[in-house]
């Protein structure tokens, strides 16, 4: 997994806000990985529901970091 640009990169909002959903990204898709592997089955119905939420959230937030 990458890692978030430090601070002192002097990156806009804009850079910082693409880099975060990009990370979030990432974590999202090894989540859905890990669900697929057949980890965690107690909590695989409530984890696929917050891997759905948190996909259409970052959705959101892209479009929102492009239009602006």
């Amino acid at each position: 997994m990458e890692s978030i640009p430090s601070p002192d990169q002097d990156l806009t909002p804009q850079d910082e806000a693409e880099a975060l959903i990009s990370q979030l990204e990432e974590d999202r898709a090894w989540l859905l990985e890990q669900i697929d592997r057949g980890h965690w089955q107690h909590f695989r119905l409530d984890l696929a529901a917050l891997e759905r939420e948190l996909g259409q959230l970052l959705q959101r937030a892209s479009e929102r970091c492009n239009a602006g």
